[in-house]
């Protein structure tokens, strides 16, 4: 399997997911309908379920209901983006308009702890105690790195070490979450269950990096939303605290001084000084490194479709361009 055909051969999960997604949105309250579409239904690649129901069955879980399960990582996800929309005054996601700037703050906080509420709720369904041990200890995590996040604003002497605390809690996190499920609803051994954690925290901890250098190098259109937004937001990621980390003193200057006052007529001085200290070259080969991890954590798995499919996905999101 190709790995630039992944997606289109999962299209049936895929459509199945969407659904899901839909249908477990019902309620006699029509703003969360509209709210909860607008940022389900507005993109995204699917990855969180998708995770889950290639776990469940590559560890022999066929139940009739696994696209309704899978939708509790979806919207865990998306209550996370109508949250961060509002923390940061996000104005566009997507290519679209954001939900806080169409229906305002209260609205989407709410909408997004009814999406929190909801996962909860379908995970409640799986009569699974261990499921909901996981998922508390996920949410718990990735308000932490919520947290953690807000408290690193703006802050250019951030190390790598608390970068990747922040990353691994608010981002990789949910996706350990999504294959250790599987493995659970599959009752494999311990073994397997761990290796599928870790092989989703690996992939989780890519995808972040990998969307933190396209955030610098990325073309607008295809990410949705202007070129070094994160960083306008006062997110300090890889490849500029590789940078700062590396810099000549003038050159480490200039930088903190782009960084605090970019405007798009200083993206590309801002793209030089990173290429001239390898720094987006760095944070690709730790992103290669952790992709390496996630494919090693199958060795214990036998080879399958589902197996074959995340060799494709890990490849993947290593190599996309949004």
């Amino acid at each position: 399997m190709k790995p630039n055909s992944i997606l289109q051969e999962l299209k049936g999960e895929v459509a199945a997911i969407n659904q899901a997604l839909v249908a477990n949105l019902q309620t006699h309250v029509p703003l969360i309908s509209q709210v909860g579409q607008h940022i389900l239904l507005s993109g995204g690649k699917r990855v969180r379920p998708l995770l889950f129901l290639l776990s469940a069955r590559m560890c022999g879980c066929r139940g009739d209901n696994l696209a309704d399960f899978s939708t509790i990582f979806e919207y865990l996800h998306a209550a996370t983006l109508l949250h961060d929309d509002v923390v940061d005054a996000a104005s566009v996601r997507r290519g679209r308009s954001t939900a806080n700037t169409i229906w305002g703050n209260q609205a989407v906080i709410l909408v997004g702890d009814f999406l929190l509420a909801k996962a909860l709720s379908l995970a409640v369904t799986t009569n699974r105690l261990k499921v909901l041990q996981v998922l508390s200890h996920t949410t718990t995590m990735m308000a932490e790195g919520e947290i953690l996040q807000l408290l690193h604003t703006g802050n250019l002497d951030l190390t790598e070490a608390e970068y990747f605390e922040v990353i691994t809690r608010k981002t990789a996190i949910l996706m350990a979450a999504a294959c250790r499920i599987g493995a659970i609803l599959g009752n494999v051994p311990l073994e397997q269950e761990e290796a599928l954690a870790q092989m989703g925290l690996n992939l989780g901890i890519t995808f972040q990096v990998v969307d933190d250098i396209l955030d610098f190098v990325g073309d607008e259109k295809e990410l949705g939303k202007p070129v070094c937004a994160d960083l306008k937001e006062g997110r300090v990621t890889l490849p500029l605290i590789h940078a700062l980390a590396q810099a000549e003193p003038e050159d480490r200057q200039r930088l903190k001084e782009v960084a605090r006052n970019l405007t798009p007529e200083l993206v590309p001085e801002l793209r030089e000084l990173l290429a001239k200290y390898g720094s987006l070259n760095h944070a690709r080969g730790i992103a290669r490194g952790y992709t390496l991890k996630a494919q090693d954590n199958l060795a214990l798995f036998p080879p399958t479709r589902e197996k074959e499919s995340f060799l494709a996905i890990t490849a993947e999101l290593l190599d996309r361009t949004h």
